[in-house]
C-alpha cells in the first residue's frame, strides 16, 4: 500500500512538472524563440516587405554573397527616403488640413524617418547638414546562434531555401521576431528534407548531416 502511494505521488509530481513546463517560458539555454526586441527605429517589415513587396535581398544583399545577410547601411534606406519622408496617409491629411485652413501645404517628415535623417547627418528636410557626420543606426540583432556553430547564408540561398523557412512570414511582422528555436534538431530536420534544387546523392546527404558541416 505504501509503495503504491509513493508511485501515485511520483506520478502526480511528474504530471505536474509537465503541466508547469508546458505553460511556462522555460526553454533550453540559447533558445530565443519569440524574441522580439524593440528597435531604435520602428521599422515595419509588414509595410516594406509585405505591402510594398520589397525583396528581402534588396536590403539584406549579403545573403546571396556571404556568410552574413547583413544589416543595410542607412544609405540604403535613403535610396527611397530621400524622396519619401512620411506615409501617403500623412501627406493626404496635411493636404486636406492645408486646404481647410487656407494655407500652403507644408513639407512633413515622420518621427521614424527623421531618425534616419539624423543618423545620416541630415536636417528634417533630408538635406545634409554641413559639418555633421553620419552614424550607424544601432539595430538590435534578433537571430543569434552559438559561437561554436558555423552558419552561412550563401549556400542556403544558393540551394533555394526561402527566407521564410528560417525567419517566418516576415512580410506580416510589424517588428521582427524569431519564430523558430534555431536548435540543432530543427536544423537537422531541414537538412534531412529533400529540396528540388539539391543534388540528393548519398554523399550530399552525408555532408548535410555531418557534424563538421556546422561544427569545425
Amino acid at each position: 500500500m505504501q509503495k503504491q502511494l509513493k508511485l501515485v505521488t511520483l506520478l502526480i509530481f511528474v504530471v505536474g512538472l509537465i503541466i508547469v513546463f508546458s505553460n511556462s517560458t522555460y526553454r533550453m539555454p540559447g533558445n530565443q524563440q519569440n524574441y522580439e526586441p524593440i528597435q531604435p527605429i520602428d521599422f515595419s517589415h509588414r509595410l516594406h516587405a509585405g505591402e510594398m513587396d520589397i525583396p528581402c535581398q534588396y536590403c539584406h544583399y549579403g545573403a546571396s554573397q556571404s556568410r552574413h545577410a547583413g544589416i543595410p547601411a542607412t544609405s540604403v534606406c535613403m535610396n527611397c527616403h530621400k524622396y519619401v519622408s512620411a506615409t501617403k496617409e500623412a501627406f493626404q491629411l496635411e493636404e486636406k488640413e492645408s486646404v481647410f485652413e487656407g494655407r500652403e501645404t507644408e513639407s512633413i517628415t515622420s518621427v521614424e524617418i527623421s531618425k534616419i535623417y539624423e543618423a545620416m547627418g541630415y536636417d528634417s528636410q533630408g538635406e545634409p547638414i554641413e559639418g555633421k557626420e553620419g552614424k550607424s543606426v544601432e539595430w538590435v540583432k534578433v537571430h543569434n546562434i552559438p559561437d561554436f556553430v558555423f552558419f552561412s547564408h550563401k549556400p542556403h540561398i544558393t540551394a533555394g531555401v526561402d527566407c521564410t523557412d528560417c525567419h517566418g512570414d516576415v512580410s506580416s511582422m510589424e517588428r521582427i521576431k524569431q519564430t523558430e528555436d534555431l536548435s540543432m534538431g530543427w536544423c537537422l530536420d531541414c537538412h534531412r528534407k529533400d529540396h528540388e534544387s539539391l543534388d540528393n546523392a548519398p554523399e550530399r546527404t552525408q555532408l548535410l548531416l555531418d557534424c563538421a558541416t556546422c561544427h569545425y
